[in-house]
């Protein structure tokens, strides 16, 4: 009986070896870095990612509404008395560093357009006699009517910027955005 009490003493101090051997983690470790900890972790760097961005997205946002109000004021560009027909005047829209140009037809159609060819961006003039844009760097031309490029290397149509004729006064009111 004694041998078998010391094989079952022998067999515990075993078994709390094997413990000693194999908790090789401290409970307060496994505390620590589990899975909770981990997404507790991760949500609070999204969040705070999140947070440190919200600056840039608004500036972005308040820059959009900037740009929409700028191409919508109103800015006066002639008299309609003061261009004839078969006669453009250049002007500024929506900046004073974007170049425009009214052209008045000789049937009698105003159409204003950036007066920066689309190619290279040289300046865009009215051609009386062949009622046409013309771009005299590389000999582009563009349709007054639609600002679609004729001839030349011109790919692209012009911008076109909108009007309003009140009171015998021509007004820019915005830039129309073409696609495709």
């Amino acid at each position: 009986m004694t041998e078998k009490k010391k094989i079952g003493r022998n067999q515990k101090d075993t078994n709390d070896d094997m413990i000693n051997l194999v908790d090789n983690l401290n409970r307060d470790d496994d505390l620590k870095y589990n899975r909770r900890a981990f997404l507790k972790s991760a949500v609070g760097a999204s969040v705070a990612l999140g947070i440190a961005t919200l600056p840039f997205s608004l500036k972005a946002m308040l820059g959009a509404e900037e740009k929409a109000v700028a191409d919508s004021n109103r800015v006066k560009i002639a008299d309609l008395a003061d261009v004839p027909k078969g006669s453009s005047v250049t002007f500024h829209y929506p900046t004073e560093e974007d170049g425009a140009l009214l052209v008045h037809s000789k049937e009698g159609k105003l159409a204003a357009y950036n007066n920066a060819c689309t190619h290279l961006k040289c300046p865009v003039f009215y051609e009386e006699k062949k009622d046409i844009l013309l771009c005299p760097c590389h000999k582009g031309s563009f349709d007054i009517g639609t600002g679609h490029p004729i001839s030349g290397p011109p790919q692209r149509e012009l911008p076109l910027i909108e009007l309003e004729v009140e009171a015998g006064v021509v007004y820019a009111v915005g830039r129309k955005y073409r696609h495709g």
